[in-house]
């Protein structure tokens, strides 16, 4: 029996590893924490990727836990409409966009493996450390939380699904340096709030140069009164940014002044950032998209392989998208290098187009085009600005390069 192990038990780790036990490959997951806690704030699925979960029957929880969007709505900074669209079932896929708070979604994938493979399929305290190859075979050695070495486990295919600051790339790839700093800085957090508009909803508003925001509801009738959990990230150009660490915690001080005016008919936004247990402070980074990922018996996954910026919704669901390709490989091929050499084949170029395109053109980009065309200034009607077409044709240009557009399969 073949042993593999997957670094790290995020998303992209865990839906891997139950993509590979529905095929009845057994993956044992290996991650730093010491447990797994439900962190971090909101993420959004889109329909390419949560039509796979919803492949694993995980789609009635998804439902539970998230929101199922609806339509994805477009402001400037005084409040009025540049461009609205629907999202996920709402516009004709076979899939919903799931609107969830991360750490829901991870316990939510984590039960199902736990319920499928017991629990010792994912063992916490193991930080990765060094993966020494063996001919065909890798040695993958670790520490404890306290840093003390642990015992090395040997396995015929390892991969590094551990994120930004993977230990894995960062031994196939010494020299590369870290994460490239985008000017961008983002606060983030989450808050109970009175549903808006429909109550399912994700909202772009502003630009970069002044302020933007991205706010949605992550989850649905939390108590007595009817209120949502509302997601929210606001994001400023700035020279000042420090390390990457989803929990570092921020200062409302640093970024509250650009948003205290935005007082919409729907929304009080500086209100509702105000209501936030607590604020986040995360860099907006990326890295260079890699020439191969694989080496051996080791390869990359999610994040670790291709980290992206925030924009377009689709981290997550590229994490998702790898594990599947990865999963159906490693199912087709009797040898782990055939399998990863046809899984870079379907995942290495898609990917790097989607780390281009959010650096050049997502979605925001219809954003950056009303602020440009109206000189920020506050109008009646978007098509005395830019045309409906010219902002649609934005938004159809991203789901094609991303994946996601009607007829890509969703």
């Amino acid at each position: 029996m073949r042993n593999f192990v997957i670094i790290g038990g995020g998303i992209g780790g865990l839906t891997l590893a139950l993509m590979l036990a529905e095929k009845g490959i057994h993956a044992q997951v290996y991650e730093a924490a010491a447990e797994l806690r439900p962190l971090g704030v909101g993420v959004s699925i889109l329909p390419h990727a949560s039509r796979e979960l919803c492949a694993l029957g995980l789609g009635p929880a998804l439902e539970r836990s998230g929101i199922s969007a609806t339509h994805s709505w477009f402001f400037n900074r005084f409040g009025n409409v540049a461009y609205c669209e629907a999202l996920g079932t709402a516009a004709g896929f076979d899939a919903p966009q799931i609107q969830i708070h991360r750490g829901d979604l991870q316990t939510l994938l984590l039960s199902a493996l736990v319920a499928r493979t017991g629990t010792r399929t994912v063992m916490t305290g193991h930080r990765c450390v060094k993966v020494e190859q063996k001919g065909d075979a890798a040695l993958v050695h670790f520490t404890d939380p306290a840093g003390r070495a642990l015992p090395p486990v040997r396995a015929d295919a390892v991969i590094g699904a551990d994120g930004i600051h993977s230990a894995v790339r960062a031994q196939l790839y010494p020299g590369e340096g870290g994460p490239i700093y985008s000017g961008v800085n983002m606060w983030r957090g989450v808050a109970r709030w009175k549903p808006f508009l429909d109550g399912r909803s994700y909202i772009r508003a502003g630009w970069l140069s002044h302020g933007k925001m991205v706010i949605y509801p992550i989850r649905d009738a939390i108590d007595a009164d009817g209120n949502q959990l509302i997601n929210w990230v606001a994001e400023i150009e700035t020279p000042d940014h420090a390390r990457q660490d989803w929990n570092r915690r921020g200062r409302l001080e640093d970024f509250i002044g650009a948003f205290e005016d935005w007082h919409f008919d729907f929304l009080d936004v500086p209100a509702l950032i105000r209501a936030s247990d607590r604020i986040l402070e995360y860099p907006m980074v990326d890295r260079e998209p890699l020439p191969r990922w694989s080496f051996g018996p080791v390869t990359l996954l999610g994040d670790a392989a291709h980290p992206m910026y925030p924009r377009g919704s689709n981290g997550a669901g590229q994490a998702i998208l790898d594990a599947r390709a990865l999963a159906d490989a490693m199912a087709a091929h009797g040898g782990v290098a055939d399998a990863f050499a046809a899984y870079e084949n379907s995942r290495l170029e898609a990917t790097a187009n989607v780390v281009r395109t959010n650096r050049t053109r997502p979605p925001d980009a219809i954003l950056k085009l009303v602020y440009e065309r109206s000189g920020d200034r506050p109008f009646e009607r978007i098509e005395d600005i830019v045309s409906p077409e010219e902002l649609a044709a934005i938004s159809s240009s991203y789901r094609a390069i991303s994946g996601h557009e009607r007829g890509q399969g969703v």
